[in-house]
């Protein structure tokens, strides 16, 4: 088996939307730059994702230099929205999180409602380092996250995929699979591994940046929602369910927090600490 090198890196500037797969990204303390600054909440301030939303995957958001985001619909319609001044900002929730963000404004507001159907709202986080904490039980003091549903990374490996493409292939659900890795949204993907062999990591190193391995990735529907087409079938959680079940948990990656900051790019070797 070849030495482990990230194959991919995934950014989502906007939670629950498409995302873009730079060639390197900034790591940041609370995650990758730009990574899920973005999300849309209800009238109520509750956030919004593919889980009630299914159509949210086909729009695509793209991140601008200056922090601003670009988001573009099937067919070509685009909603260019830059950093909003902090006049105020309103609470919205989280899961259990209460977090101040920033509205992003009416024009804004009115194109994803339009687009989804639905009223709907979009916010900034603008202070990352003060905003959300990670859970207590996983963090160290100080340690934040962003609309990241509760840790700033994940990492998959192509070769747990492959596993798991091969235990759908053998299910009665074949016809679903081969699934690809969007289905599990993650941040860093890592080649030249075993199978679930992330399953024992507790840190790893990509280039110069060093990872907690804190927590296995619990699974939801979202991972059943084609990416492509926003259609939800079984698959993957009928055979994660099957092979995958911690407990009543589903899983599938491990979720980091960042031990520094830097850089990372594709082919950048990765260290692995058991």
């Amino acid at each position: 088996m070849r030495n482990p090198v990230l194959s991919a890196v995934h950014v989502y500037p906007v939670k629950s939307v498409a995302g873009c797969a730079p060639s390197e990204a900034a790591v940041e303390p609370w995650g990758l730059a730009g990574d899920r600054r973005w999300m849309l909440v209800g009238p109520d301030g509750r956030f919004l994702t593919q889980r009630e939303h299914p159509r949210l995957a086909l729009a695509a958001a793209r991140p601008l230099p200056d922090g601003g985001v670009r988001v573009t619909a099937p067919g070509g319609e685009q909603l260019t929205v830059e950093v909003p001044e902090r006049i105020g900002t309103t609470a919205v929730e989280v899961w259990r999180d209460k977090v101040d963000a920033v509205p992003a404004g009416a024009p804004a507001a009115e194109w994803f409602s339009g687009w989804l159907g639905t009223e709907v709202r979009l916010v900034h986080l603008d202070e990352p380092a003060r905003r959300r904490p990670v859970h207590p039980a996983y963090a160290r003091s100080g340690e934040t996250v962003t609309f990241a549903d509760g840790f700033p990374l994940l990492v998959t490996t192509t070769a747990s995929l492959d596993a798991l493409n091969s235990l759908i292939a053998q299910g009665d659900h074949a016809d679903e699979g081969p699934l690809p890795m969007n289905r599990f949204r993650p941040n860093v993907v890592v080649d030249g591994t075993a199978p679930w062999a992330e399953d024992d990591w507790s840190r790893i190193r990509i280039g110069e940046v060093s990872f907690r391995v804190v927590k296995p990735c619990s699974r939801c529907v979202i991972t059943t929602t084609d990416q492509r087409t926003a259609e939800r079938g079984k698959e993957p959680l009928r055979t994660l369910a099957r092979h995958r079940r911690f407990g009543d948990r589903l899983v599938f990656g491990q979720n980091l927090i960042p031990e520094g900051t830097g850089t990372i790019r594709t082919g950048d070797p990765v260290e692995i600490e058991n």
